[in-house]
């Protein structure tokens, strides 16, 4: 509950920066444009981000002929979960990891890695396939699309106040100075940024959660997990993108120092405690 409030708080700061950027630039004027823009950004979010997910991760169909027992596993979690079968797609990568995609349950796409299934045991699998059901369940894959999109709106604006300023200067005083311009240039997309990264790793949290609920343990994901991050630092990834790098399981962009306060992803042995505490409270109960 708490995390689903949590990320309530966030959109809407998100938003209200977003408007607060819009008023400064234009005023009454610049806060419609603003929405209006963002409105449109959401727009083809909504529509084709899981075809550009798709194609940036060099995904391809897999085929239930191609992996049947796959299929059959993905097909009982998703009826567990309430869902309807996803698509399911192949990434051409030998550093095991998924994500999902797609605007709705009824559009939901899994993707996996080939070393993902060649590498993990079967019920680590299960509990990844299950992480990313949670994903589709909880409607993840819109929510970190409109968070992406505002945030890209934030950035863009930001931008266009300080040419803005910079080449025309600007009637509001307060405002005119190119240097105060510079600041918030910098200032509200790293903003922007900092609030998107807290929806994505709430988002993971209660991921795990509805996930390990969804495969009937937690210890599967769990185990997944440390693995997932081991190979992450040996393996490199050879298809995934900054941009797309929040919908997978665990980062497949590995950075330390400064780079890991600014992960998509919350700390994976963070997310390994509280499965291990949700297995011991099951077995309790």
């Amino acid at each position: 509950m708490w995390n689903v409030l949590k990320t309530g708080l966030l959109l809407t700061a998100l938003t209200l920066l977003l408007i607060w950027l819009g008023n400064l630039i234009g005023g009454q004027v610049g806060l419609i444009v603003a929405l209006v823009f963002a409105a449109l950004m959401n727009l083809g979010s909504y529509w084709y981000s899981d075809r550009l997910v798709i194609a940036m991760s060099g995904a391809r169909p897999l085929s239930e002929s191609e992996a049947p027992e796959l299929y059959a596993m993905v097909r009982r979690l998703a009826q567990r979960a309430g869902l309807p079968m996803p698509r399911l797609y192949l990434v051409p990568e030998m550093q095991p990891n998924a994500f999902a995609t797609g605007r709705d349950p009824q559009h939901g796409v899994v993707a996996v890695t080939q070393g993902l299934l060649q590498m993990m045991e079967r019920s680590e699998v299960e509990g990844v396939i299950a992480h990313e059901l949670a994903h589709i369940r909880n409607r993840d894959t819109l929510i970190m699309a409109v968070a992406a999109t505002i945030a890209g709106a934030i950035s863009a604006l930001a931008h266009m106040f300080y040419y803005a300023t910079l080449f025309f200067g600007h009637r509001d005083e307060r405002s005119g100075n190119p240097l105060a311009a510079l600041v918030l240039v910098i200032v509200a997309p790293l903003a922007a940024m900092i609030i998107q990264l807290a929806i994505s790793r709430a988002r993971e949290y209660e991921a795990d959660r509805v996930g390990a609920m969804i495969a009937g343990t937690p210890m599967g994901l769990a185990n997944a997990l440390r693995k997932l991050e081991l190979a992450a630092e040996r393996i490199p990834a050879t298809h995934a993108q900054p941009a797309t790098a929040h919908l997978y399981i665990v980062n497949p962009l590995r950075g330390g120092g400064l780079m890991a306060m600014f992960s998509t992803h919350p700390p994976v042995q963070e997310r390994i405690r509280r499965l291990m505490a949700m297995s011991a409270h099951l077995e309790m109960g």
